[in-house]
């Protein structure tokens, strides 16, 4: 179900233009482009959705709007240079990853993907069509015109620094950026833009060449941070790569991509999880982050603020020092429009986290594009980890950049649902969810675990779970973490235990950007403990996998076998 709310496009907006035509292909569901969409064949690889192998190339995409990953920007400007691209993308409601990358496409590289967004009458009256076209700013249907206005800047209200950038007085790449930031204000309606203190920069794995060619063009230009910037995991252990079996070409291009933003000034922490770093935000502080369950982590567990930026918009706030103030920036923004009950199933016990993934990608589909709060979780106590477990499984399956949980986050006791829909989350759409994540064989031949980055607990409880057993000789075990949290495990001497267990400890990668060989050829069964990467394996891998908790995903280790049935307090 759909919760139209305050940010429902009211007119026709034309936000980058151009003249395109195409069949139409209308998404009921908002996608992820990335893990969600082929970069080299525009094939929906997401096994979850309604339209999985449907292809976007040449298409008019209608989907309400975007959600899941930050990284959709850059997927969009790998489908444009391999000309795999939609022929133009409309949408009923606010959207900023795709926007961004079709403006960084059009401006950087002279690539225009048409981004319109419809009121609802006009996206029905469109997604009833068999093609559109779209020329002289109008959308040409069957039996009808549509008129677009151009996006407008005029209601923004610009201090005397961003008129300096836009005059060129930092430099043409950084007025550039500073010209992309406007535009994207525009779309999102803001009124003036605000300052920001952290930057994190997402857009650094070699998913696609996209991203290389966009961080070297950049670097080449000048392009500076000017505000403490942290960056994402790579697809290479930046040190060590070259001993790891990868193609060199690729271990070359993905250091090089790493390179370039830390060229640009940006410190090469390489972690998914900044918010486990010591100089993590503080509540109320404004941020610029880019990065799914960061932005979702930040904003609901440690309360500071910041949009869920788009990959390379991202560079651009931390180039500037300056966002569009909207969105979750302000209060208004930040509330819940939607109620979700939970009802924890009687014998469920603290000691099977599993639960908090499915709550968080439950949550997600009953919310897809609206802030929720949660309720029902009052009298337990989530770790940090359980909460980084449920925020990062509520953004594969919505494009809200927080959530809300009574009792548990800082802002949840604020919040008034009483005239918002209200879902239920039970026993029976936890099975159900349970089920949907758990499509992987039984016989294990890898455990992941670390999406997002493992922190010093986990890691803790893994070798403490172990208790000087190893794993079987067939099943490979691999946890990634940042390189902060591998150095304390190395000092406190668990890193020679997990070794000693046939454990391997990865810094710098991530299960979302892992490849083979370091991701085992061979391994066909796959177990994990994070519900993101159970949602994305089977585009990411090719393979289903199955989730469970740090204690099945270290009894399916040494086992090598991952339980058949539900746990038990799944049973009805």
């Amino acid at each position: 179900m759909k919760h139209k709310h305050d940010g429902s496009i009211k007119r026709n907006q034309l936000i980058v233009e151009g003249c395109a035509n195409g069949k139409v292909l209308v998404c009921g569901e908002g996608l992820s482009f990335w893990g969600g969409v082929d970069p080299n064949t525009g094939l929906i690889i997401d096994t979850h959705h309604p339209n999985h192998g449907d292809s976007v190339s040449g298409k008019c995409l209608l989907m309400p709007t975007s959600r899941g990953s930050c990284s959709g920007s850059g997927v969009l400007l790998q489908l444009a240079l391999n000309k795999r691209a939609p022929a133009m993308i409309i949408f009923n409601e606010p959207e900023q990853v795709l926007t961004l990358g079709s403006i960084v496409c059009d401006r950087i590289f002279g690539v225009p993907i048409p981004i319109i967004c419809l009121s609802q009458q006009n996206y029905h009256t469109v997604a009833r069509e068999k093609s559109v076209e779209l020329r002289d700013r109008k959308l040409v249907l069957a039996s009808q015109t549509i008129d677009l206005d151009l996006i407008s800047k005029a209601k923004l209200v610009l201090s005397e620094t961003d008129h300096a950038y836009l005059e060129g007085d930092h430099g043409n790449v950084a007025k550039a950026a500073m010209e992309t930031i406007c535009v994207m204000a525009a779309v999102e309606n803001a009124s003036s833009l605000i300052n920001v203190d952290k930057g994190h920069i997402d857009g650094c794995i070699l998913a696609h060449d996209a991203n290389l060619i966009f961080a070297e063009k950049m670097a080449q230009l000048g392009a500076q941070v000017i505000i403490p910037t942290t960056i994402n995991a790579i697809s290479v252990d930046r040190e060590n790569w070259q001993n790891s079996g990868l193609d060199k070409d690729f271990g070359k291009r993905a250091s090089r991509l790493a390179d370039a933003y830390v060229q640009m000034g940006v410190k090469p922490t390489f972690t998914c999880a900044p918010y486990l770093l010591t100089d993590k935000p503080q509540l109320g502080e404004n941020i610029g982050w880019s990065e799914s369950n960061a932005v979702i982590f930040a904003n609901t567990v440690l309360g500071a603020r910041t949009q869920k930026h788009p990959d390379y918009l991202d560079l651009f706030i931390a180039m500037t020092g300056r966002a569009p103030a909207v969105g979750m920036y302000s209060t208004v923004g930040r509330k819940a429009r939607v109620k979700i009950e939970v009802a924890i199933p009687q014998k469920w016990t603290p000691d099977d986290e599993v639960l908090w993934p499915l709550i968080g990608w439950l949550a997600g589909k009953m919310s897809p594009d609206a802030v929720p709060l949660i309720t029902g979780l009052e009298s337990l106590s989530p770790t940090i980890d359980d909460l980084k477990s449920l925020c990062a499984a509520f953004g594969t399956t919505s494009g809200a950049p927080m959530l809300h949980v009574l009792g548990q986050t800082p802002e949840s006791s604020s919040q008034n649902c009483e005239q918002h829909p209200i879902h239920l989350i039970n026993r029976e759409n936890l099975e159900d969810a349970w089920l949907e994540l758990n499509r992987g064989l039984e016989k294990i031949d890898l455990v992941a675990v670390g999406s997002p980055h493992a922190s010093i607990e986990e890691i803790r409880k893994i070798s403490a779970l172990f208790a000087g057993r190893r794993r079987h000789i067939q099943t490979q075990m691999k946890i990634t973490a940042g390189r902060h949290t591998i150095q304390r495990a190395e000092a406190e001497g668990i890193t020679k235990k997990l070794e000693d267990a046939g454990v391997q400890l990865m810094p710098d990668l991530c299960w979302c950007s892992i490849i083979e060989p370091i991701f085992p050829p061979e391994a066909k069964g796959l177990m994990t403990n994070s519900g993101k990467y159970a949602h994305y394996a089977h585009g990411l891998s090719n393979r289903h996998s199955r989730l469970g908790s740090l204690r099945d995903c270290v009894d399916a280790a040494i086992s090598g076998f991952a339980a058949h049935e539900l746990p038990a307090w799944l049973v009805p």
